[in-house]
């Protein structure tokens, strides 16, 4: 997950705080942050070039 130029990588299989993945996921309005790419079973949210061209390639 980008956030800036920081990447926040989250393992859903194991334990997570549900609320700071929220926290992070979702805008002020309550709605997903855009963009949010789905690519398998990678969900990137947000533009990090980084990340993107990772699961692009």
């Amino acid at each position: 997950m980008g956030r800036g130029k920081k990447l926040v990588h989250f393992d859903l299989k194991k334990d997570y705080d549900e609320d700071e993945v929220a926290g992070l996921i979702l805008g002020r309005s309550g709605t997903l942050r855009a963009p949010v790419l789905r690519v398998g079973k990678k969900l990137i949210v947000g533009f990090n070039e980084e990340a993107l061209g990772e699961v692009l390639k």
